[in-house]
């Protein structure tokens, strides 16, 4: 939906709460999306509506969406479950159990046992961590002021929580305004117009003279309510039923805004629109003679009028790929250093390396591609080698006659790999028919999952998309077509109409509409839904020849970049909602041999290999940042890749190996992963990684390091102290473990640029010596053993200054204690010089057990109790 579409949903918003509709107010914001309304959504929450509260939600945002969505559905869900246990309904609570918390099972099967235990007890305030639960009112609002934190924190809300500033009646005004013009108008216009119907234009009867004009005011009582309201238009999606199909052809509205008739379209899909969207005869010249700026490109325009329904999410959708709190902005504060140019390390692959991807969240490991069909999973926090698979057909009896006969003719090579989302898959895309999927189970696991004789010719790009929610392959090849895979190995769609072989695929998603963008050798640039009507859009990219295109990580922005025939490059950035050019960067050399390679990262810099450097820009600039030659060794048009982090990027070189690049927090990120230094065992090993781990850590305290196997995902870390807040995120399962530790090596830390201090504020007693100092597994708190066998407790909380709520020097934490007051004291004995303190904190920071001479106690972390 455009802009103006879009601003008119906020007047009609407007319009119905001064007219008291309230049910309609609330409904339009719902399937609008526009504007999450948090007063309403209070009121339903504190009455307990959950059926409401979660219908409303469901305009804004899905379970599985994001980690913030899922957060916000299970506590709805969980208190839900609570109240039902609390009025002692217990088939209430099965069916709720059954019903809307078995979803979160997948992701945390021993937090849905412990929910489900509560069942056997007779009052569930039994159980430790909610023993402290009130009533069922103190219980809503302390649930409310978590889930307001969630929501604000949750990209899929941005923009969304403010209503704009308007003055009061402003569409009647806009109304007023649109009947002053009509009847300045008037052949003949009458002084005091009678002004009837709004569902015709207002033109003066005949009268027997003329007159001046007169402007129209119109009263309040003029609008009468209807009974009923006639559709303003069909509300599109990805998916949309057969009679809104042709209604979607122009989903894709901006970049057909400015149209030529310079690339052959569709007829079905001419037909279609014409047919299905009758056009108003006052839009009929303005279609006939569009106004075209100066550097629009060629588009086709298909005629129909209700593309605007899939712009309201091009303009305004956020990516839903962000998982922590909101930082302030980094967009003032532009440094050199942000940007990894520093070669840590340099690898040798041994054949030519054509594509690399980094894992989704394990930020060091790489997967490569090369020219001889080998894949290799590298873990370049150590430089080694993980696994490596050469290439073999699985499967020669179901592969066609055309593919055996060409294999046997031609070596086998790389065009893509491609992590999936969830880092489960990696896709891999091959110069003749085939494509691979391999399914990574942690550390060197990775096995064969699906193969696919996709393409006739070569496969030249691969990409993973979620159409309806559902992972998909999306692949393009020679035979110009695109088509999607489910992960079974059937076609879902075969979209048709390049002239040329197809170059690469862009999936993207803009709210709860999937699109794919192509590009072929033509220079032909199209944009398809999900619904084999054919493409949206045609037109030609810069250079007209090869072209990729990439998104930014908040899925904001949209660049291509590409190379003409005569050796031009091309790196510019999109206006999505008008279709042309935004701006052209510049610092290219002439004449290259080949297809320049580009990443974006960090939502601000963009990075292409070009004349055997890694030149950058910032993405506000056309001007070239600054450039690297990485200490050398890199061919004329190097391949790139930075990892989710932005603070690694690797590199070919022209010795069929990789450079690995990082700033100062990628240096910081290797010497992390070099310090887990761990003796290789037969079985994987698990390791769990928190989130701040992998950039916070300081330097090196370990000089030989043998290897580590891959850590697993690193598990969110959410704010609240309620039962089952400890993250539902499904954590990765590599079997079995032992674990042997090396002698640790220490080396002495010299340089004072690696130490920060913080003073802990203590106004209970500041005599004592702090014996023992542990941090909390969440990385959120820091625990003191005193030599006088107090325990003390220290937390950071999330913050605009620290969004992350981690453990940090430059935030001053807070010393902790629960409303009673106590303490966690141990027994320390009369004569306790020779005692040695201890302390040790159990996995889910639940209880601490310490020791200080005396007795042994097991403390309640969060009352404090000795259990």
């Amino acid at each position: 939906m455009s802009s103006l579409s879009r601003e008119l949903v906020f007047l009609i918003l407007q319009f119905l709460e001064e007219e008291k509709f309230k049910e309609t107010v609330h409904r339009l914001e719902q399937e609008s999306g526009f504007f999450f309304n948090m007063k309403y959504f209070e009121e339903k929450a504190l009455a307990g509506e959950w059926d409401e509260v979660e219908k409303y939600l469901s305009g804004f945002t899905k379970v599985d969406d994001n980690r913030y969505s899922m957060k916000i559905f299970f506590e709805i869900r969980k208190q839900k479950y609570l109240e039902a246990l609390d009025r002692h309904d217990r088939a209430k609570a099965v069916e709720i159990l059954v019903k809307d918390l078995k979803v979160f099972s997948t992701f945390n099967e021993e937090l849905y046992k412990e929910i489900t235990l509560l069942l056997t007890m007779e009052n569930f305030r039994q159980n430790e961590q909610l023993s402290k639960y009130g009533d069922t009112k103190s219980a809503r609002s302390i649930m409310l002021v978590e889930l307001k934190k969630l929501i604000e924190a949750n990209p899929l809300f941005r923009e969304k929580l403010v209503f704009p500033t308007l003055k009061a009646s402003r569409l009647r005004t806009l109304i007023n305004q649109s009947l002053n013009w009509q009847h300045q108008l008037c052949k003949n216009p009458r002084p005091n117009p009678d002004i009837k119907t709004l569902f015709t234009d207002h033109s003066c009867s005949p009268p027997n003279g003329a007159r001046a004009p007169t402007p129209v005011t119109l009263p309040v009582a003029a609008v009468a309510k209807p009974s009923t309201y006639a559709p303003l238009g069909v509300h599109g999606g990805p998916f949309p039923p057969a009679a809104a199909a042709a209604a979607n052809a122009n989903a894709l509205a901006g970049w057909m805004a400015n149209a030529n008739h310079s690339s052959p379209v569709q007829p079905a899909v001419i037909a279609a629109s014409a047919s299905s969207l009758p056009v108003p005869q006052n839009q009929v010249s303005v279609l006939k003679h569009p106004r075209t700026p100066p550097d629009t490109l060629g588009m086709t325009e298909y005629g129909s009028t209700d593309h605007e329904q899939l712009m309201k999410r091009l303009r305004s959708a956020q990516s839903v790929d962000e998982v922590t709190y909101p930082a302030p902005s980094q967009q003032a504060s532009l440094s050199l250093d942000d940007l990894p140019r520093s070669v840590a390390c340099t690898i040798h692959q041994g054949s030519n390396v054509t594509s690399m991807d980094f894992h989704p969240t394990h930020h060091t490991l790489l997967t490569v591609g090369c020219s001889n069909g080998e894949i290799s999973l590298w873990e370049v926090g150590m430089r080694e080698r993980l696994v490596t698979k050469p290439f073999k057909i699985w499967d020669l009896s179901a592969c066609s006659v055309t593919f055996q006969a060409s294999i046997k003719d031609s070596s086998m090579s790389v065009s893509r790999v491609a992590w999936s989302p969830d880092g489960n898959l990696i896709g891999v895309a091959f110069s003749k028919h085939l494509v691979h999927l391999l399914a990574y189970q942690g550390s060197n696991d990775l096995r064969p999952h699906l193969e696919i004789e996709a393409h006739v010719g070569s496969v030249n790009d691969l990409a993973f998309s979620h159409p309806n929610k559902k992972l998909c392959v999306v692949t393009c090849g020679e035979d110009k077509l695109i088509k999607v895979w489910d992960l079974a190995g059937s076609k879902l769609f075969n979209f048709e109409g390049h002239e040329a072989p197809v170059y690469s695929v862009c999936p993207h998603q803009k709210e709860n509409i999937q699109f794919i963008f192509s590009t072929a050798i033509d220079g032909k640039i199209k944009a398809w839904l999900y619904d084999n009507m054919g493409s949206r859009v045609d037109y030609d990219a810069p250079g007209q020849w090869c072209t990729t295109m990439l998104y930014s990580a908040d899925g904001s922005r949209l660049f291509s970049c590409g190379t003409s025939k005569d050796g031009d490059s091309f790196l510019v950035e999109w206006n999505e909602s008008e279709g042309k050019i935004k701006r052209t960067y510049s610092g290219f050399r002439k004449n290259a041999t080949g297809v320049v390679q580009f990443d974006t990262t960090r939502n601000r810099f963009l990075a292409v290999g070009d004349d055997s450097q890694i030149k950058f820009w910032h993405m506000d600039s056309t001007n070239m940042l600054t450039s690297t030659e990485a200490e050398g060794g890199l061919p004329s048009l190097p391949r790139l890749r930075f990892n989710k982090e932005g603070n690694l990027l690797v590199v070919t070189t022209a010795d069929n190996g990789f450079k690995v690049l990082a700033n100062a927090n990628g240096l910081r990120t290797l010497r992390a992963m070099e310090a887990r230094s761990y003796e290789a065992s037969r079985t994987p090993l698990e390791m769990k990684v928190s989130s701040s781990a992998m950039g916070t850590s300081i330097g090196p305290v370990v000089s030989k390091v043998e290897r580590v196997d891959s850590p697993a995902r690193p598990a969110p870390s959410l704010n609240g102290v309620e039962l089952m807040s400890r993250g539902i995120e499904k954590p990765r399962n590599l079997g079995h473990v032992s674990e042997k530790t090396k002698t640790w090596e220490l080396t002495e830390i010299v340089d004072a640029t690696q130490c920060r201090t913080v003073a802990m504020p203590d106004n209970l007693d500041t005599a004592s010596k702090v014996a023992r100092l542990l941090y909390t597994n969440s990385g959120v708190g820091v625990l003191a053993l005193g030599t006088n066998g107090v325990q003390k407790l220290w937390k950071w909380s999330r913050s605009e200054q620290n969004p992350s709520g981690k453990a940090t020097a430059s935030i001053v934490p807070q010393l902790w204690q629960p409303n009673s007051g106590l303490l966690m004291t141990n027994d320390v004995p009369d004569n306790s010089e020779d005692a040695v303190p201890c302390i040790a904190l159990s996995k889910n920071d639940s209880y601490v057990m310490s020791a200080c001479g005396g007795k042994v106690s097991l403390f309640n972390m969060m009352t404090f109790k000795v259990n």
